[in-house]
């Protein structure tokens, strides 16, 4: 799914005209007992009650594609019978009136998913009746052919809120507060099926975290079996140590800037297509040819980037012999960070023109260009003070 995608069905949970048609839930302890579970048609909840399950529906749509929003697809074997697609599409249809199904689906979440507190499992049944769409981009709400029937999972802590004294109205004093358990926004979910090309893909599906690098790998491998792609920390790292290991060393400060540059001129190129800029072998062969990296360190590359991303450190697990990388995970668009043992650097990508690299005395040294506004510990200075002459 695109951004334009999940924004549409993001869109879809609120109070006005919300789509959802029932709501299951599963709070479970520590020891991984179930205590209690729910079961309402959605429509039947108290108005603030509703509201507050909108808003856990709608941050589990919320994020960056590929750190928070990961698109998986479901292997061929897995749309059997008794595989992880086959047993979701089944509790699908059954619109969650199928309380067999719904108690398997609760104890594979429990048997797989990793987490050591309380935690509250919320499952939902919704459909979304698809209007079509002018060229211009409006929507014909009376012209719909499809009907978008999905389910959305949250999966949330739940924390003891903190003790604390409060003011008792009704007695005139001053008393502990009885500590309640939160139901904290969602720290993992997933949409099935995926809504792709606006419509329903029943051979793929969207999966939320909200920490980029806490994905639960296990957790996907056995509840969907669908592979999991690396972590957005675990391409940047893999992307710079194919820099590294295939330039060698030729591996400098303007050849580095130069990639720096050519990855974020990709990305603020396409900046308004709703997919994410990603890069394929061939494609980061193509940046450092780009950026200027000697045909004999493109062999090398060529020998060492297989060697580097299907290391165990980095792997994606997909089972795929391609490592797609996205660019906003191996670029910084904020900041051109320079740093050394003792001095850390941050400058506008933009304004890369004023740094350069010079040798004093054979001595190498970065320099760059101030301007007329200069502060030292918050404390504005006057630039002309800064005097050496190269």
């Amino acid at each position: 799914m695109n951004k334009k995608e999940i924004a549409e069905i993001r869109k879809l949970f609120n109070k006005e005209h919300c789509h959802v048609r029932r709501l299951c839930g599963c709070y479970v302890d520590a020891e991984k007992n179930i205590k209690t579970t729910i079961k309402h048609a959605f429509l039947s909840l108290e108005e603030e009650e509703m509201s507050k399950y909108i808003n856990i529906f709608r941050a589990s749509l919320s994020g960056t594609i590929g750190k928070n929003l990961i698109n998986l697809d479901f292997p061929t074997e897995q749309e059997s019978e008794g595989g992880t697609q086959n047993f979701l599409l089944k509790l699908r249809n059954s619109r969650l009136k199928d309380d067999g199904l719904i108690n398997e689906f609760y104890n594979k979440v429990i048997e797989y998913y990793n987490y050591s507190e309380n935690y509250y499992i919320i499952l939902a049944d919704a459909a979304y009746d698809i209007p079509g769409i002018t060229t211009d981009g409006n929507y014909l709400d009376d012209a719909s052919v499809y009907v978008y029937e999905h389910l959305i999972c949250c999966i949330c802590p739940v924390k003891l809120e903190k003790s604390a004294l409060y003011y008792n109205a009704e007695a005139g004093t001053i008393e502990t507060r009885i500590r309640d358990w939160l139901v904290d926004v969602p720290a993992h979910g997933f949409l099935f099926p995926a809504f792709n090309d606006r419509n329903t893909d029943i051979h793929s599906m969207l999966y939320y975290t909200r920490k980029s690098e806490d994905t639960q790998p296990d957790f996907i491998n056995n509840m969907f079996a669908t592979g999991y792609p690396m972590t957005s920390k675990s391409q940047n790292i893999a992307f710079q140590t194919i820099v590294e290991q295939s330039l060698g060393e030729d591996c400098n400060f303007d050849t580095v800037k130069n990639i720096h540059d050519n990855l974020n001129e990709m990305i603020e190129e396409q900046k308004d297509m709703p997919e994410p800029v990603t890069l394929d072998r061939n494609d980061v062969r193509h940046l450092l040819e780009k950026s200027g990296i000697k045909e004999e360190k493109l062999e090398i590359f060529d020998k060492k980037y297989e060697q580097i991303v299907s290391d165990e450190s980095f792997t994606s697990n997909t089972g795929s012999t391609e490592t797609i990388f996205t660019a906003s995970n191996i670029a910084n668009k904020r900041n051109l960070e320079i740093k050394t043992a003792d001095v850390a650097i941050k400058v506008n990508p933009k304004r890369c023109d004023l740094i350069e690299t010079v040798m004093i005395d054979g001595i190498p040294y970065i320099l760059i260009q101030v301007n007329e506004h200069v502060t030292l510990n918050g404390i504005k200075v006057r630039p002309d003070d800064i005097r050496r002459e190269i």
